[in-house]
């Protein structure tokens, strides 16, 4: 998986028994605590990807602001033409 962060729940199992933790709560912790790095944790290519994305909905919609606004201008002003 490219991207990917690895978590070494055996080695996080070893640390935990070796500071007093039973084996069984040690393991339920690097279970849990795996799953969240697996499911919550952005890797750098998820920022990118969601970086490009937002620059292109930003692009997109100041276009579409500055389009509006050339048209109101051009139709004030030619009203204003059409009024003198």
């Amino acid at each position: 998986m490219l991207g990917a962060i690895v978590f070494d729940t055996h080695a996080y199992v070893k640390r935990l028994k070796a500071v007093g933790v039973s084996e069984e709560q040690a393991e339920v912790q690097a279970e849990t605590l795996a799953v969240l790095v697996d499911e919550r944790l952005a890797t750098k290519q998820d920022l990118e990807r969601g970086l490009k994305d937002l620059e292109l909905r930003l692009t997109h919609t100041l276009t579409l602001r500055l389009g509006g606004m050339l048209v109101v201008g051009v139709t004030v002003v030619a009203t204003l033409v059409k009024l003198l």
